[in-house]
This record gives structure tokens, C-alpha cells and sequence, in this order.
């Protein structure tokens, strides 16, 4: 009988007992969110620098729906990075299952924005609403982010709540692991937005080249 678990019920513990996944504590797992190259363009700036204005101004009366999450703070980030864009694509809401063979388990969910660079998942972006901790939905996107059909190829992912930003990596092979990144946050004094369009342009980078 096939056991199914929707993909938001999914806990850390789930995907280590089933997948074998485990947190990677090598440093050089998860190089892509921390080397980065600093430029960014005036204009980009001053962009970012308006998503994050007008993001306080809407948190004044939350919560912040999931809906203006991605209108507000997601859609000018996915522009600036270029993934609207050939070669690559997006996909929302699409319907994802994860098949553990000969152990019966389906994990099914849904992958709210999705960018694909041929068949290599770039990001999975998991949004929740402004007063929705990222952390509670990490297990959520790694058991979407495991699915990936390109198995020896790294998958990405991003979780923000639109006022936090975490990135993911997980593989599948040689053996199951993931990491994760610091939590960027625009609460913080500075503008955190200009480095995660640096990270997402860094991603970007790494799916199409050869």
C-alpha cells in the first residue's frame, strides 16, 4: 500500500529516515551563496532599494499574503536576475511526487515558482506569508528540490516569507546532502535584497554554463 505525505507535513526527520539526506558541514558544499561578485548596477540598486520601501510600507498592515509576497518582492527579483528570459522558463504551481522505490512512500505538493534551465531545476521558491518563519518551510522545499530528475546535478532552492531570504542546495548523488545559507533579512540595517540578486545571478551563471 502506498503511503502518501503532503509535502507541507514533511519533517527534517522524514527526509533523513527515508532519503538518507543529511546536512552537509563541509564548507566548500555550498560555495554559491557566499562568493559572490559585489557589482551591482546603480539602477539595481535604486530598484531593490524601492522593493524593500515598499515592503515596510506594506508590513505597517500585515500579514502580508502570499500573493503580494510574490508581487511585491519576488517578481522584480526574478527580472533583475533574468529568469525571465531564455534559456530559461517559469512554471507555477506545479505538482510535484517524490517516489521512494520499493518503500511505498509519495511525498505530493505543490512548487509555488519553479525556474528550469532544460531539465536542470535552478530554483524551487517556496513563498509563505511576511509573518511565516522561512525555517518551517526548509523540509518542504528539499523534499521538492530532491525530486530533481537530474540526479547528479545540484538543485537550488530559495524560501522567502518576503521579508527573509534562505538559499538551499541539495544533492541526490553520490550521497543525499543539502546545505543551506545564512538568513537574509530586510530588517537588517542594510539592503540584504543586493545580495540575494547577487546569489540568484550566481545561479543563473551556474545553469547555463558548460
Amino acid at each position: 500500500m502506498v503511503q502518501a505525505i503532503p509535502a507541507a507535513e514533511v519533517t527534517l526527520r522524514d527526509l533523513k529516515q527515508v532519503f538518507g539526506l543529511q546536512q552537509s558541514q563541509a564548507p566548500t558544499f555550498f560555495p554559491e551563496w557566499s562568493e559572490l561578485d559585489p557589482t551591482l548596477s546603480e539602477a539595481e540598486q535604486q530598484l531593490l532599494d524601492r522593493v524593500k520601501a515598499n515592503f515596510i510600507e506594506l508590513m505597517e498592515d500585515p500579514p502580508m499574503l502570499e500573493n503580494s509576497v510574490k508581487m511585491v518582492v519576488l517578481a522584480p527579483l526574478l527580472d533583475l536576475a533574468g529568469f525571465y528570459h531564455k534559456p530559461f522558463r517559469i512554471e507555477t504551481e506545479t505538482s510535484i511526487d517524490v517516489e521512494l522505490e520499493d518503500e511505498g512512500i509519495v511525498i505530493r505538493g505543490r512548487i509555488d515558482v519553479l525556474v528550469l534551465k532544460n531539465r536542470l531545476w535552478l530554483l524551487v521558491i517556496e513563498s509563505k506569508r511576511s509573518d511565516f518563519a522561512v525555517s518551517r518551510a526548509i523540509p518542504q522545499a528539499l523534499a521538492y528540490m530532491i525530486s530533481n530528475p537530474a540526479e547528479l546535478q545540484p538543485a537550488f532552492g530559495m524560501i522567502t516569507n518576503g521579508n527573509e531570504f534562505l538559499f538551499l542546495k541539495a544533492m541526490r548523488q553520490p550521497t543525499a546532502e543539502y546545505a543551506n545559507s545564512k538568513l537574509f533579512s530586510l530588517m537588517n540595517p542594510n539592503n540584504d535584497l543586493y545580495d540575494v540578486l547577487q546569489v540568484l545571478k550566481r545561479l543563473g551563471a551556474a545553469a547555463i554554463s558548460p
